[in-house]
């Protein structure tokens, strides 16, 4: 690993390491990824012009299953950032024990700047640049930063032609007209809830009493709000790129998505049908709504927002992570020795890439699912192994992301002995088996 993103995701591995017995050959194919494509992407403009766009999909590991991740449409996009993304679907698709490895795609473009026939453009140019890299059975892609139903569906259909047969499976994330599945557009806030609210009474937290500041009020944080604001939770801070509002009383939430979705900005209002007048709220930016006096902080944006620089302003007691990689390695520490535990992403956000295993496996058998059983589903899933890692912490006495990282290396380590070891061909025994 190089002295980058990705090493400083690896860096989360050693202390794990230290509570696992897996093969030195399953330590040495987890540093690096499988496989790593970087490709120019031609795209005309609306006005006749040619743009050339980079884009980049990464298999970091696929011992378990197909690959399987987002893709992303950002301006900051990078090998280093979605081999890093990759590195952490692998794990979190161990964690939730789901039948995949770990992958992650991207296109460093502003999508913004974009209209929709360029968008569209673009998502299809991608998926002719990949095509032979991908697939149901080889890595398969979803909705991540920038990217949505629509921008997913233009995928399936690009592949389909491409292989001149329809392939749902390729895709998860896909408008539900198109083989998509119930419950996905919001399954990344909704696990996330389910997390939150089984770690609640080991807490020691009532809803009512509850504060929390979330900061990022995009696909997952404003959905997430939703239904904490909805249980009871006080929420009392949001925010999004452009800055943040706080109310020390707490936020109407479904009234500031109705306004945002019609404004696109943030307000505290309260609405009544399509009139919002605004409430008393103060403005604050990211930096300050990071550093508030709150029960839990949600960082639900981008990567490495608490790190070294601003650690020591944090004063939530619990923080659970919704956005990959929020917070640096480096940062981890000081959280720890300030008594902060932090509930780490691969776990948190991963109700997003479980539901995604729910859509592909309803688009292979041909059977599709109600509401009622992609949630329940769902929930059993992510209380199941939050419940795992909490006893791994107690046992162990580690981190929260330490013991998710366990979790996710012992399920991992059996996968890679089991096709073979030093220690098999040297003395002839598979690691973790009895002999008999």
């Amino acid at each position: 690993m190089s002295d980058s993103l990705l090493a400083d995701a690896g860096t989360r591995l050693q202390a794990a390491m230290k509570h696992v017995s897996i093969s030195e050959d399953a330590i040495a194919r987890l540093k690096h990824p499988k496989m790593s494509l970087s490709v120019s992407i031609p795209v005309r403009m609306d006005d006749g012009s040619l743009t050339m766009v980079q884009g980049y999909r990464v298999r970091y590991d696929d011992t378990r299953g197909p690959g399987k991740g987002g893709v992303r449409y950002h301006p900051n996009v990078s090998l280093d950032e979605v081999q890093s993304l990759a590195f952490w679907m692998t794990f979190k698709c161990a964690v939730l024990n789901l039948p995949f490895g770990g992958a992650k795609g991207g296109v460093t473009v502003n999508p913004k700047g974009l209209s929709k026939l360029e968008l569209e453009r673009l998502s299809r140019g991608y998926i002719d640049a990949i095509a032979d890299f991908i697939g149901p059975d080889v890595d398969i892609l979803a909705p991540d930063v920038y990217t949505n139903a629509m921008i997913m569906g233009w995928m399936m259909d690009q592949y389909s032609i491409i292989r001149r047969q329809i392939s749902p499976a390729v895709v998860t994330g896909k408008p539900i007209t198109m083989g998509g599945s119930v419950g996905r557009d919001g399954a990344t806030a909704t696990g996330a809830y389910f997390v939150i609210e089984s770690m609640a009474p080991k807490l020691d937290l009532i809803p009512q009493y509850t504060t929390i500041a979330i900061q990022g009020f995009g696909k997952a944080g404003a959905v997430l709000a939703e239904l904490l604001a909805k249980a009871g939770y006080k929420v009392v801070a949001i925010s999004d790129s452009q800055g943040g509002i706080y109310a020390k009383k707490g936020l109407d939430i479904p009234s500031i998505r109705q306004y945002k979705m019609s404004s696109q900005s943030l307000q505290a209002v309260y609405c009544q049908d399509t009139v919002c007048n605004i409430v008393e709220h103060e403005q604050l930016t990211n930096a300050e709504l990071l550093a508030l006096d709150v029960d839990i902080l949600i960082p639900a944006a981008l990567e490495n927002q608490i790190t070294h620089e601003n650690v020591n302003d944090v004063r939530a007691r619990y923080i659970f992570e919704v956005a990959n990689g929020p917070i640096t390695s480096e940062a981890d520490k000081v959280l720890d020795s300030k008594g902060i535990l932090v509930f780490p992403d691969i776990l948190v956000n991963a109700g997003g890439v479980t539901v995604s295993y729910f859509e592909w496996v309803q688009n292979r058998s041909g059977l599709y699912w109600k509401m009622a059983k992609v949630n329940e589903n769902l929930k059993q899933k992510m209380v199941e192994e939050s419940q795992h890692i909490w006893s791994i912490y107690k046992e162990l006495a580690v981190s929260l992301r330490t013991a998710a990282y366990v979790h996710a290396l012992n399920r991992l380590g059996e996968a890679l002995n089991a096709k073979g070891t030093r220690d098999y061909y040297v003395n002839g025994r598979i690691p973790g088996m009895n002999s008999r």
